[in-house]
């Protein structure tokens, strides 16, 4: 047990990420929206954290994600804040913003308002981007079905963890 608001899971899996980065001398950046700086939290928790995480972006409105990590006005206009294509562009202007090697992107509907019949409560969608790596973008969207607010943004926060393992 350690001495955390955290829960101990979120703690766990942070602890790992920071742990496994480290031995491969990998920095890593957070780009968040509905998470609200949750996954940098949790990594900076880990004592020793300073060696892996670089920074975090709390970009939760539409506006920050244009002005701090670029994201075009155009792309959230077509596909909507909570959408891989807006992930994905936070991720790779966090890279951008960063001396990170990794960074991970979230976005999502945490409810209990704000969601739709194609974007319900509960959709979170993440991005990874790696610095130089080449391919197709790195998203998912994924749905918490039934959650509440804290419960999304709980899974939501694991989840990017689990994107930053090496």
């Amino acid at each position: 047990m350690t001495d955390s608001v955290l829960p101990q899971d979120i703690v766990d899996l942070a602890r790992r990420v920071v742990e496994e980065n480290a031995k491969v001398g990998r920095m890593v950046a957070t780009a968040e929206s509905c998470t609200g700086g949750l996954v940098a939290a949790a990594l900076t928790e880990i004592p020793g954290s300073s060696a892996v995480v670089d920074r975090g972006f709390v970009t939760y409105s539409n506006e920050a994600k244009q002005e701090s990590l670029g994201v075009s006005s155009e792309l959230i206009e077509t596909f909507g804040a909570v959408s891989v294509a807006c992930v994905w562009a936070m991720a790779h202007g966090a890279l951008e913003h960063s001396n990170a090697d990794v960074a991970v992107a979230i976005s999502g509907i945490a409810g209990p308002d704000g969601g739709s019949e194609l974007k319900p409560v509960g959709t979170v969608v993440f991005a990874k981007a790696v610095r130089g790596a080449d391919g197709e973008p790195e998203g998912e969207m994924k749905l918490f079905e039934g959650q509440s607010r804290s419960e999304v943004r709980r899974h939501a926060t694991l989840w990017a963890l689990e994107l930053l393992l090496p």
